[in-house]
């Protein structure tokens, strides 16, 4: 466990199942918080979600693991010590789940006042889509990405990767950072509420801006950009490539096609993105003749942007984002040994961030329970009662 990190002597309770919660808490702990992840007897979703062993693996890295049952009176009872304890409890039930229990935060704060109580649902505490359950999906859906995702005609499509999930366990970690720089000045804990959809609303600002500012809906582009043009997915000789062309001037000197500068249809950014199709058939007509690396090379040359689709294993293999940036590492699970999993990818010079492994299911009871004050006889009595 990484003890010498930036938020050492802070203690996270990680109630978090599945991904965004459980993430917002591994961020945490890369960071140097000590995070016990507290499972139910049966166990997180993620522990049998594919692939076995690096889902779980991925989003619960950094912790220590406990087990206990806030169904039965005692497993309520050990979970209040742990909250005194506790700077920050991240939980992502749907709203409602830990009032029912006798542990929602108004409860929680008569006992801890300083508490920071996280909390991450599909579409907030408040409001008529509460207690909807809600994934991934369906905040893609509600937030509006879907509507833009996909190319002319076709239908809405998911965005490939849970991004409401990640955008959501990220927008909770930073507020709860904000929190506890309130707590040092104040003394006092608060509450964060973080949804899934919201998550997904600020991800869809820059597209939206375009409705909020002109009234017109955006629609699917393919691999287009809304505000301006050229810029997309364009097909090389040998793979296909990414192109940006804000520097315009720049942009036609790379292409050998000065004599678009002279063209009313492309003079502006307005005009450029009104002929977009003409535009884009002219670049694909260029990049056709050359391969990924030489498009890359003289576009990035010249002051613009441009790069190349890698699949995922092009990724983890890549000598810039594997090998320089380190984004992958290995973590050992038990039951499934060294698990591959994507690497934190906060940079910080002082207090360097740093994964560590996942817990088995349980892992740290005794030592955990142990240091509330109860003895080894109790913890026994304890998993023959259920309560862990």
């Amino acid at each position: 466990m990484n003890r010498e990190g930036a938020l050492k002597n802070i203690n996270v309770l990680d109630m978090g199942r599945v991904l965004a919660g459980p993430l917002c808490s591994a961020i945490l702990g890369d960071l140097g918080a000590d995070v016990v992840k507290l499972e139910s007897p049966d166990g997180d979703l993620a522990r049998t979600s594919l692939p076995l062993g690096g889902y779980f693996a991925a989003f619960n890295r950094s912790k220590r693991g406990i087990t206990l049952n806030l169904k039965s009176e005692k497993g309520r009872e050990i979970f209040l010590k742990l909250v005194e304890k506790a700077d920050i409890l991240v939980e992502n039930f749907r709203p409602g789940v830990m009032k029912k229990l006798g542990l929602d935060y108004s409860r929680l704060r008569e006992i801890n006042p300083g508490l920071i109580y996280a909390a991450v649902s599909g579409y907030g505490q408040e409001g008529p889509y509460s207690q909807r359950a809600g994934l991934d999906p369906a905040a893609q859906a509600m937030s509006g990405i879907m509507s833009v995702t996909g190319f002319p005609g076709s239908d809405s499509a998911r965005c490939g990767a849970s991004v409401c999930d990640v955008m959501a366990g990220l927008h909770a970690a930073i507020g709860i950072l904000a929190a506890l720089h309130h707590r040092a000045l104040t003394g006092e804990g608060q509450m964060i509420d973080v949804s899934l959809c919201d998550a997904g609303v600020v991800g869809m600002s820059s597209v939206t801006q375009q409705y909020l500012s002109t009234g017109q809906i955006p629609t699917k582009l393919g691999n287009g950009y809304v505000a301006y043009a050229p810029g997309g997915c364009y097909r090389a000789l040998d793979g296909e490539v990414v192109v940006n062309g804000a520097n315009w001037e720049a942009f036609c000197k790379s292409i050998e096609r000065e004599d678009l500068l002279e063209n009313p249809d492309y003079e502006s950014v307005t005009n450029r993105v009104r002929n977009r199709a003409h535009l884009d058939a002219i670049i694909n007509e260029w990049t056709g003749t050359k391969t990924v690396d030489q498009v890359v090379e003289i576009i990035t040359k010249n002051r613009n942007v441009a790069a190349p689709v890698l699949n995922v294993e092009r990724v983890v293999k890549d000598e810039h984002i594997a090998g320089v940036r380190n984004m992958f590492t290995t973590v050992n699970l038990e039951g499934y040994g060294n698990v591959k999993i994507t690497n934190q990818c906060i940079k910080m010079s002082g207090t360097p961030a740093r994964v560590s492994d996942p817990p088995a299911m349980g892992q740290h009871n005794l030592e955990i329970f142990k240091s509330l004050g109860y003895t080894e006889e109790e913890i026994g009595q304890w998993k023959e009662e259920k309560v862990i």
